[in-house]
């Protein structure tokens, strides 16, 4: 982004308040007068662990390109599914309702998440109104709903089902990968069933033939990559997750692009580059 860079601000505010535990924003901002466009960004952690500071970098990347992004807490862990995208959906619309306090235009919103946040970014963008998601009420915005313009997602888990099988499947191998960890055991508390993971699954909603959204999106998958990048045994499919879910969101008359880089820079301007023109050339005007 040379010749871009913007120098940026850092606001912290709590958005949202579950009995004594504050969910927090953090937004970064070019200086400016504005209105920019706006991304929120959902952090990874297995829908089970992380904060908003999971986004940092990423999001002064995204900043300095003239977009406002604001990473935000979430319910997640043993709250369970659907929590997380009740806070998601009511973090939407607040920060549509008050966008012009940090030099955002409220008509150019996107998504972006990775990896758990990544699913969580796709999941709400396709139920913007869904009434579990949208079933905290926002004071004085009833104007604002929580469609979004566009997503952006870094290698998403955007299957559950077959992530949880698949590591299960690796964890039964001779010699575990390292990968698999504690990932199944974040699913179960996170999900509680594997029918919860069904139904909270961009892919297979696709496949069921739910009427969803369609928001034009990217996905930017490092390689190699088993932890997001792999063939669904179980559900029969003939094309690795990035690919099914690709074809899926197309048939349903959604624009995608995936977009494969070298793993080992995933962490660096390889991804957040594309996904900086991606926003901005979604949310431009």
């Amino acid at each position: 982004m040379a010749g871009d860079v913007r120098t940026v601000a850092t606001t912290d505010i709590a958005y949202l308040q579950h009995g004594g535990t504050k969910l927090m924003m953090r937004v970064v901002a070019p200086e400016g007068e504005g209105p920019f466009p706006a991304v929120i960004d959902l952090h990874p952690g297995v829908w089970t662990r992380g904060d908003s500071t999971g986004c940092r970098e990423r999001d002064a990347a995204l900043a300095e390109a003239g977009i406002v992004a604001a990473a935000i807490d979430f319910r997640q862990a043993g709250d369970g599914y659907p929590s997380s995208l009740a806070d998601i959906n009511y973090a939407i619309r607040w920060f549509k309702a008050r966008a012009g306090e940090f030099g955002a235009d409220p008509g150019r919103i996107g998504l972006c998440g990775q990896s758990s946040g990544g699913h969580l970014a796709m999941l709400a963008a396709m139920r913007p109104d869904d009434p579990r998601y949208a079933a905290i009420p926002l004071d004085g915005g009833a104007e604002f709903d929580a469609s979004v313009r566009c997503v952006g997602m870094c290698w998403p888990v955007i299957n559950p089902l077959s992530r949880y099988r698949h590591a299960l499947r690796a964890r039964a191998r001779a010699e575990t990968p390292a990968w698999v960890a504690d990932l199944p055991e974040c699913h179960d508390r996170y999900w509680g069933t594997e029918a919860a993971m069904a139904e909270g699954n961009p892919t297979l909603a696709l496949e069921r033939g739910e009427a969803v959204a369609t928001p034009p999106a990217l996905w930017v998958q490092g390689r190699p990559d088993e932890v997001h990048d792999y063939l669904d045994l179980d559900g029969g499919a003939r094309l690795n997750e990035p690919e099914r879910f690709a074809a899926g969101y197309r048939a349903a008359g959604g624009e995608i692009e995936v977009l494969y880089i070298d793993q080992a820079t995933r962490y660096s301007p390889t991804s957040f580059d594309p996904l900086a023109r991606f926003f901005n050339r979604h949310l431009g005007g």
